[in-house]
């Protein structure tokens, strides 16, 4: 499980305030550098959890989760909050994977 995956960039502080879709890209890029560790690739990830700030943007969110995971879309939620750890964060993402 890869947990609270959050827009950091890569020298710190939030990656692209405001954009919903390079927000999402990125939590996604972070997601995969860490199951890669493991020797997983997202066609592994079987759920993800989107935990976003405006769910009036769900296709911007929803557009970068097809892409991430083309042909193999695992189980998702994406659920409203009223606000993540930073201001400018417009969503954070958990996804479960299964590993050999």
């Amino acid at each position: 499980m890869v947990t609270g995956t959050a827009p950091v960039a890569e020298g710190g502080g939030v990656h692209a305030p405001g954009d919903a879709y390079a927000q999402a890209t990125r939590c996604f890029d972070l997601i995969r550098t860490a199951l890669a560790g493991l020797d997983v690739g997202l066609d592994r990830v079987v759920r993800t959890r989107m935990f976003v700030t405006d769910i009036d943007r769900w296709a911007e969110f929803g557009r970068a989760h097809r892409e991430a995971f083309e042909g193999h879309p695992p189980a998702t939620t994406m659920v409203e909050v009223r606000r993540l750890i930073h201001p400018d964060m417009l969503i954070e993402i958990e996804a479960d994977a299964e590993a050999p």
